[in-house]
């Protein structure tokens, strides 16, 4: 299917690696311009030397380096996308999650740091790409988030209250922004990212599991029986940032192979 976006321009964040990398991967495979950012040089080096090896047609890849956290980096970053495209059609929102741990093992600290990694990052992105994403033919927002907003997740209470806030903010956006721009979110359960990866090996190195296809296994509680591929939803990313999508917004879309219990 073609999306019809060949020749837009997406900015993508913490796309240095896992579902962020798959969401500009996706995007860069339709012929999109996308701007990727992380906070390791090296890893961002790597990512755009990968998503240029898949661009289609002359879809070009800018990388900047930067911290979510950061008010003056992400000025930059959208700055950059400005001055090397002129225009903005999709924004996509993602970040690290934040540490594991039950509640009572959290301090101001911990849910300062989470909000403003999770949350006032997506406020301050759509504050400063609103104008350019109304400004064109069909903007779009699509917030990568966690299905902890859901279905509260055991040992994660940081990503099960904070990742809520962007919901919230999302929803608004749907309407507020319309009729110009779209917002939806994508709420993933586990996918095969280096992440992951790592901890399945970690947990391997411990005597947890004697094989990787042992450990993976493990995070496949799900009628599919297995863990997502990045690519899928990155795939479902750049579906929502088409026009094929056109009448979705304001919608939280869980990616998960169905493993919540929830009717809604």
């Amino acid at each position: 299917m073609d999306l019809e976006i060949d020749g837009n321009v997406a900015l993508t964040t913490a796309s240095s690696g896992g579902l962020g990398f798959a969401a500009a991967q996706a995007l860069v495979r339709e012929g999109v311009h996308v701007v990727i950012n992380g906070r390791d040089a090296d890893r961002l080096a790597d990512a755009k030397a990968d998503l240029e090896a898949e661009a289609a047609g002359d879809a070009r890849v800018v990388a900047v380096q930067g911290d979510l956290t950061d008010e003056d980096d992400i000025d930059e970053l959208v700055e950059t996308t400005l001055d090397e495209f002129g225009r903005l059609d999709h924004l996509v929102t993602s970040a690290g999650g934040p540490p594991s741990g039950a509640f009572l093992d959290t301090d101001d600290d911990d849910w300062e740091h989470a909000y403003d990694l999770l949350v006032m990052s997506v406020v301050r992105l759509t504050r400063r790409c609103a104008e350019p994403l109304a400004a064109g033919d069909g903007g779009t927002i699509v917030n990568i988030t966690s299905r902890s907003v859901k279905e509260a997740i055991d040992g994660l209470v940081l990503s099960n209250a904070v990742r809520m806030s962007v919901i919230g903010l999302e929803k608004t956006l749907s309407k507020e922004l319309a009729p110009d721009v779209r917002a939806n979110a994508v709420l993933p359960g586990p996918h095969e990212t280096s992440r992951i990866t790592e901890l399945v090996e970690q947990a391997i190195d411990q005597g947890k599991y004697d094989s990787y296809e042992e450990g993976i296994a493990d995070w496949a509680n799900n009628p599919l029986d297995r863990v997502g591929d990045p690519i899928e939803l990155g795939n479902t990313v750049a579906f929502l940032s088409s026009p094929k999508s056109g009448f979705i917004t304001g919608q939280s879309i869980v990616i998960d192979g169905g493993a919540g219990n929830a009717n809604l």
